[in-house]
């Protein structure tokens, strides 16, 4: 403890440094731990679904109809952050939301959040991952 002391002592440009860095992990890792968001793989995706969750297409219908995962629901995005009763019916429900690659997805995160829903993930890589994990999708 007394080599901590002196260390701080003769070197407090270092020693400040590392202390406002360790300030700025602890406090990116409780802001993400916050958001209520977590990004799940396809293949825990696939649990997921099996267990009940919903899975929601946030691309739109023309996206959708040229090929989307077995199950899931179209609600583009900008839909999702406009209208409360679309929200509201997912009220309850596990949700795993995706699009193309997974990027545009933390935004519905935070509207979901905003809106009361916590219990929603992501599907890391989005379509762009399931599709090269060569797991099975529809189109129409």
């Amino acid at each position: 403890m007394d080599q901590l002391l002196d260390y701080f002592t003769n070197h407090p440009l270092l020693a400040g440094a590392a202390v406002v860095m360790a300030a700025l992990v602890a406090a990116y890792e409780i802001r993400r731990r916050g958001e209520g968001s977590a990004a799940v793989a396809p293949n825990e995706a696939i649990r997921m679904m099996n267990a009940g969750a919903v899975l929601l297409d946030l691309r739109s219908a023309n996206h959708f109809k040229d090929g989307h995962i077995a199950g899931a629901r179209n609600l583009p995005g900008d839909q999702l952050a406009s209208d409360a009763r679309a929200i509201e019916k997912f009220a309850g429900k596990k949700l795993i939301l995706y699009c193309d690659s997974g990027t545009t997805t933390a935004a519905a995160l935070r509207t979901l959040a905003r809106a009361g829903i916590r219990d929603a993930a992501s599907l890391r890589g989005g379509l762009a991952a399931w599709k090269q994990e060569n797991l099975p999708v529809v189109k129409g």
